[in-house]
């Protein structure tokens, strides 16, 4: 039933990539649809049944494409940001299935404190919304990329870019994301200090997973702090934007790929 919600998804996903942008009212209605069986599948993979969850760097990736469909749809209501369709749309196919293919480990919770489903939650949603934040660069630097240019050529993407907000738009709605990224980031990394025994049953330990995040916040914490005192923007924060969310990558999808697919461990 799951992998049935997730191929269905993902059918979805890629009939929205390709449709023209013409067919608005069309794409939002399979957006919305294509995130609710995602959202379906995602759950019922994730509930790993009675008192237990199962987790993975695919159902990390998956949740974090499912946040950002969501944030897709709500913020094209308010603007004209087809140009992302263009690319959250088939990284949310790809997670999707990745996700049917990798369904992760069973986690018991019996014995954990509820802390640890709150610093899971909390830390799913910091990775989505800074993902979110880093397709939102990335369209940024080819919006840009094309107003230098200045040809009229015609790709997948051109006609999506061309009706993008003004740069200075787009600009304030990255920080906006990159903000709220960043309080749930620390939020994360402030629970995973605090109560890592009560979480972990084990003191902090300096590991990859830690070194990666803890880069990633001094990263998203320095844009942050070069745009309030020193007016960062531009090709600067893009660069510190995709370089903060690479890391964060390298943290939670990367270092679960290595134990889960190649080394074939659980959990750590």
């Amino acid at each position: 039933m799951q992998t049935s919600l997730l191929f269905a998804a993902i059918a979805l996903y890629l009939l929205c990539a390709v449709l023209p942008s013409r067919r608005a009212v069309l794409i939002s209605g399979l957006t919305a649809a294509a995130w609710l069986l995602h959202g379906a599948g995602l759950w019922s993979e994730v509930a790993g049944g009675a008192g237990s969850i199962r987790i993975g760097f695919a159902a990390m990736l998956s949740s974090a494409l499912w946040v950002s469909v969501g944030a897709y749809w709500i913020e094209n209501q308010n603007f004209s940001l087809d140009g992302m369709r263009r690319l959250v749309m088939p990284n949310a196919a790809l997670a999707a299935a990745l996700q049917a293919g990798f369904p992760g480990n069973v986690i018991p919770l019996e014995g954990k404190t509820p802390l640890f489903g709150w610093h899971i939650a909390i830390a799913t949603l910091a990775y989505s919304t800074l993902t979110v934040a880093a397709f939102h660069a990335v369209l940024m630097a080819l919006q840009e990329k094309r107003l230098h240019a200045g040809t009229d050529s015609k790709s997948f993407m051109s006609g999506a870019l061309d009706r993008l907000p003004a740069l200075l738009t787009m600009e304030k709605l990255l920080f906006r994301m990159i903000g709220i990224g960043f309080a749930l980031l620390s939020l994360t990394v402030l629970s995973g200090i605090v109560f890592s025994e009560q979480l972990f049953g084990q003191a902090l330990k300096w590991d990859h997973k830690s070194v990666f995040t803890l880069m990633s916040w001094l990263l998203f914490a320095a844009l942050l702090a070069g745009r309030r005192f020193r007016g960062w923007r531009g090709k600067t924060a893009l660069s510190f934007t995709l370089a903060g969310f690479a890391t964060l990558l390298l943290a939670y999808v990367g270092s679960r790929f290595v134990f889960e697919v190649v080394l074939h461990k659980g959990w750590a």
